[in-house]
């Protein structure tokens, strides 16, 4: 074995440690070292760095596990396990060399003759913004005599390959490669209290509220769930107690004189009871609980974030920190403050239009400059339209937007719930339960301020003609909708010869000034076309139930979202035609075809008929509302993936043309129907229901088109600053076109003056990775911090097994689930349950596969739902947690007229 020293340091104290040095020392011992040089108490001690894990392990033989790793995916849990045995085989077996034993045994001296200490693993990997890896390495207390600490080194070396940290670094997508592990000893602290201090409440995301969970004995019985604590919740403004739970305390682990430590099943109450006492007290004390509040809020102040933080109370009664490392599981605040003071709520906008994922810069760029189009027009004052209106706010690079002054409104109240009763119904509970929230008293009692702002879009655009040209001449106002389309299309040319900066005032032009006017030009006609079905509704009553009205609404014209769904099927049924097309397409790749497509090598029927779809749909996208998504034009591997499934239908199955023109034919004989009942009324009756359904029919598949001729504009603004990409790629300001996404327009004007941004774009480019891993995403966001959905109760009462939405489309099947997270390289059996955290135009080809629909978000009018119906599939939306709580494989039952989901198999852990 190699006895050569290491240039590197081996050996660093603590107190010589600070937060910079992960890369030498990992995260954990980094955030000690940090912590002792603010001056905070933290238990004297040593750590061996990474230098030493890499001398001791660079000839044993990783490499070859390293390179197995890298073909290996999360979802291949047997060889990842497999991979990871045979990592700690090597390194157990490699043992410590012997300099660095040496330098170990004289630290560890140095802490006394046969210290009791606590071994613990350091890795690189550890305590991040965006992934703790709490408990992914091993950790051993009370370990006594230089030997012993030896032995724990190799075993805290051998942790980094455990299962569990295996698999919780490929899932995060870390390269196993890039991770090193140090080990830090301490000296131990002899606790009488120990556990664990969150300084914002991890549960209900509140900034202001400090949890705090211990028990008696050494924290690993609290770090590592063996015991039920006792809870101290701190309102840490007022430093007051808002709960105290004590808990059960059975177990307790202690350190054994001479080394080791012992779990000890303990009679209900804690240390501090009398015997025979049936109502244990507290292990804490007030006075050491605010104690413990001061040292959180102390350790937050100095790293600028809300932190985790472990803690220990020695038996003289003083406090210690044994581990502080970022709460990753919280949920950003937005980026910005109200400019009044007080409690605001935020709702999420990105939920509300189906979109889960985060937005790049440029994305959340030209949101902001369409929400000012829109403010200004509604007579708001916009300072500055690229910072976006006063009631606009990002967080997690998503969209939210200030609803205070709304559930302040009565008006508000009676109006926007509804809305998202249709739209996003799950965030129409959560605004209805703000209204009993004393923070959100009623202050706005009349609706003359809302009018003040609807009247000037309302005559600027003429909504009332509008109205009443769909209701008393439809087809002259379905000419109109397609005359106001074409003139959308002339607004957006830009110059082919327009410099840079021309090119971003067209960007601003077109985003700020033209695609908005197709709302409120558009818009009316839909709601219009629902509101006569709502009249239906009120003129026959029990005569018209809800599954028979949604009939009405099935295989609507004038939707065109459904008209590119089936221009897609009928490219593939054409390609179907030419078994030779077929034969040549099948086995490839999606990105194999797409290769294909633009060398124009594609079978003729494939190539000209793809080409024909890119060139009407082409500026769509998955997550299209967001500039920085590549369009169908841009990259068509989607559109190909979606052809290629296609070509898979076994023969016999029913086309989508098929269906859709039986749920046209099904709708028709439904309006009939509702007439026949509507003439036992009176012939008036019949009348009215006739000409209601009739514009319903017109108008309510319209509800696509101002969204579909806001994408056409956003696909132009794609194309200009793509353009100023090339132009800044060559000029090196930044390291490949696309990269302009990951700036906003200011930055890209700051660009063309000459500034390097690669380094931001770098920036930028991480922190949009980390937003795409996160899964939760709240609906609606306080300014404290809190999501109201997080809060006990809000959920109510479910049957175990059952899940439970709100109903989107009738009909009930059960099938497999097929949990898809991402529309792009999906496959789907036919007849599968598609589970999905929201849908918009980018998954609905998905659609014309599915036997049902689940949806985390939505409501009964969301995209999503509106689909559904018109393919006559059954759905739930607004299903809480649905693609968690959903397997693949697992058989559902979707009931869409009821709103719930029953998952087979699933006890209460599933409810």
């Amino acid at each position: 074995m190699d006895v050569q020293q290491p240039s590197a340091a081996l050996i660093l104290d603590i107190s010589d440690i600070s937060g910079a040095m992960v890369p030498d020392v990992g995260g954990k011992a980094a955030n000690l070292g940090e912590l002792a040089s603010a001056g905070l108490p933290v238990p004297p001690g040593f750590c061996l760095t990474t230098a030493a894990y890499r001398h001791a392990l660079s000839a044993i033989g990783l490499d070859e596990v390293l390179a197995a790793l890298k073909e290996v995916d999360a979802s291949r849990l047997d060889q990842l396990n497999g991979l990871a045995a045979r990592a700690r085989s090597l390194v157990l077996d490699a043992g410590i060399p012997i300099a660095i034993a040496e330098v170990v045994r004289s630290a560890y001296q140095q802490l006394g003759e046969d210290v009791p200490v606590a071994v613990r693993s350091s890795a690189t990997a550890e305590d991040l913004a965006f992934a703790s890896f709490a408990g992914q390495q091993d950790t051993f207390l009370n370990v006594v005599g230089a030997d012993s600490v030896l032995e724990a080194v190799s075993r805290c070396w051998a942790s980094l390959w455990t299962d569990r940290a295996v698999t919780y670094r490929t899932t995060n997508g870390i390269d196993h490669a890039s991770v090193t592990l140090a080990v830090v000893v301490q000296e131990m602290v002899d606790s009488a209290t120990a556990g664990v201090m969150f300084t914002a409440n991890p549960v209900t995301g509140n900034r202001h509220q400090t949890v705090i969970d211990a028990s008696p004995g050494l924290g690993e019985a609290v770090v590592s769930g063996a015991v039920n604590p006792d809870q101290y919740v701190v309102d840490v403004r007022r430093g007051a107690m808002v709960k105290r739970t004590v808990g059960d305390r059975q177990v307790e682990i202690r350190a054994i004189p001479g080394g080791g430590t012992e779990r000890v099943e303990r009679s209900t109450g804690s240390s501090r009871d009398q015997p025979g006492d049936a109502h244990p007290q507290p292990c804490l004390s007030d006075h050491q609980v605010l104690g413990l509040v001061d040292l959180g809020r102390e350790v937050q102040l100095h790293y600028g974030a809300p932190q985790d933080t472990e803690w220990a109370i020695d038996h003289e009664g003083k406090i210690w920190l044994t581990q502080a490392r970022p709460i990753t599981t919280l949920y950003p605040q937005t980026t910005r403050t109200p400019p009044v003071p007080g409690e605001h709520a935020f709702l999420n906008f990105s939920l509300a239009q189906g979109l889960t994922r985060p937005l790049t810069p440029m994305g959340l760029a030209g949101i902001r400059l369409i929400a000012s189009s829109v403010a200004r027009t509604a007579a708001f004052d916009v300072p500055d339209p690229r910072s976006g209106p006063p009631p606009y706010y990002e967080a997690g690079q998503r969209i939210f937007f200030d609803l205070t002054s709304v559930v302040r409104s009565r008006v508000g109240r009676a109006i926007v719930p509804r809305v998202f009763d249709l739209m996003e119904a799950r965030s129409a509970v959560l605004i209805r339960g703000l209204f009993d929230d004393p923070r959100f008293t009623v202050t706005t009692r009349t609706p003359l301020k809302l009018i003040r702002h609807v009247a000037p879009v309302a005559a600027r655009y003429r909504v009332p003609e509008t109205l009443f040209r769909g209701l008393l001449r439809p087809a002259s106002a379905l000419e109109r909708v397609e005359k106001r389309g074409s003139d959308l299309r002339s607004t957006l040319t830009v110059p082919q010869r327009a410099t840079a900066h021309q090119r971003i005032g067209h960007v601003q032009r077109i985003l700020g000034e033209e695609v908005f006017a197709t709302v409120p030009q558009v818009l009316p006609l839909p709601a219009l076309g629902f509101a006569m079905l709502a009249l239906v509704k009120k003129l026959l009553g029990d005569q018209a139930p809800y599954s028979e009205l949604q009939t009405v609404i099935r295989g609507l014209p004038n939707n065109v979202t459904t008209e590119m769904d089936l221009a897609l099927w009928q490219l593939a049924a054409e390609i179907r035609k030419d078994p030779d097309a077929v034969a040549s397409m099948s086995g490839l790749t999606a990105a194999e075809l797409t290769e294909q497509y633009r060398d124009g090598k594609l079978p003729a029927v494939a190539q000209a008929g793809l080409s024909s779809f890119l060139g009407t749909f082409g500026h769509r996208a998955v997550a299209e509302i967001d500039l920085g998504m590549p369009r169908w034009s841009d990259d068509p591997t989607h559109i190909l993936g979606v052809v290629t499934n296609y070509l898979r239908l076994a023969d016999g199955s029913e086309a989508p043309d098929q269906q859709f023109a039986r749920a046209a034919r099904d709708a028709d004989e439904q309006v009939a129907r509702f007439v026949a009942r509507a003439r036992t009324k009176s012939p008036l009756h019949a009348a009215v229901v006739r000409m209601a359904l009739d514009r319903t029919r017109r108008f309510a598949g319209l509800r696509e088109l101002p969204k579909y001729n806001l994408v056409l504009g956003l696909a132009v603004a794609r194309k200009q600053l793509l353009l100023i990409g090339n132009e800044l790629a060559a000029e090196h300001r930044i390291k490949r076109p696309e990269d302009i996404f990951f700036l906003d327009l200011d930055e890209a004007e700051t660009a063309l003056a000459g500034d390097d941004l690669q380094e931001l774009v770098a920036e930028r480019r991480a922190a949009y990775g980390q937003e795409l891993r996160r899964r939760h995403i709240p609906r609606v966001l306080m300014s404290d911090g809190t999501e109201p959905e997080a809060a006990p109760g809000t959920r109510g009462p479910q049957r175990p097994g059952t899940l439970s939405g709100s109903p989107a489309s009738t009909g009930r099947v059960t099938a497999p689930a097929r949990v898809i997270m991402d529309p792009i390289g999906a496959h789907l059996e036919p007849g599968e349950i598609l589970v999905a955290p929201s849908t918009d135009p980018g998954w609905t080809p998905l659609f014309l596969t599915a036997g049902g629909l689940v949806m985390e978000m939505g409501g009964p009018n969301s995209h999503g739902a509106v689909v559904a119906r018109e393919y006559g599939i059954p759905a739930v939306v607004g299903v809480p947690d649905a693609t968690s709580r959903i397997r693949t494989g697992q058989r559902v039952t979707v009931d869409g007229a009821a709103g719930t989901v029953a998952v087979e198999g699933a006890g209460e852990g599933t409810s």
